[in-house]
């Protein structure tokens, strides 16, 4: 298989925590890429018309986006280890993994409106509005961590590859000051073999 990567982005991270938790790992060759909101590689878009990483292609030449997918595509080649089957322990999984994947997503909007679009043109109610996102997402996060409990599964997966981009990108916010339940649980799962292997720098 062949994953096209950025070693910064959490998605990727995602997806390579799930391949290392899967056993998975020394399978993929991975193929790193510069890409953005605004800068195309066409050899990613040859294979995602989103052009986004990352993007896997198994051995049969399938293209697989977006993170999602391709944990899902990877447990399942494992053994079906971190998506539950069925009934109310898939649906809380892939509720988690909507909360952690949502925290991501305005975290990375954020980023995107300081760091890309030019200052004259930023939008402080847009930054405003996401920032809100990542605070309830924490809070909601803060308040299920008591039941997390030492189990893995997709969902504790996106919202651990989440806390870990708000580390890298927002250590001045500081999060595990006010969210002690998240933090207590955090440590552990951080130091995860297939966390600690995947730590952005």
């Amino acid at each position: 298989m062949k994953l096209y990567y950025s070693p910064t982005s959490p998605y990727v991270r995602k997806v390579v925590v799930v391949a290392l938790e899967a056993g998975l790992n020394d399978k993929i060759e991975r193929v790193a890429k510069v890409v953005s909101p605004v800068a195309r590689d066409e050899l990613v878009a040859a294979s995602n018309p989103l052009g986004k990483v990352p993007t896997l292609v198994t051995d049969d030449g399938q293209a697989l986006y977006d993170s999602r997918v391709i944990c899902e595509y990877l447990d399942s080649l494992a053994g079906n280890k971190l998506f539950p089957a069925s009934g109310k322990p898939r649906w809380t999984a892939l509720v988690r993994q909507a909360l952690g994947d949502g925290l991501l997503d305005a975290a990375l909007l954020v980023r995107y409106e300081g760091f890309l679009r030019p200052e004259d043109k930023r939008w402080s109610d847009w930054t405003g509005g996401q920032t809100t996102k990542m605070t309830a997402s924490l809070a909601e996060i803060e308040r299920q961590a008591p039941g997390f409990g030492d189990g893995l599964d997709i969902g504790l997966i996106s919202i651990g590859c989440a806390l870990g981009y708000l580390d890298f990108r927002y250590a001045d916010m500081k999060w595990r000051d006010t969210y002690k339940a998240t933090a207590a649980w955090a440590a552990k799962l951080l130091d995860r073999p297939s966390f600690k292997a995947t730590v952005p720098a």
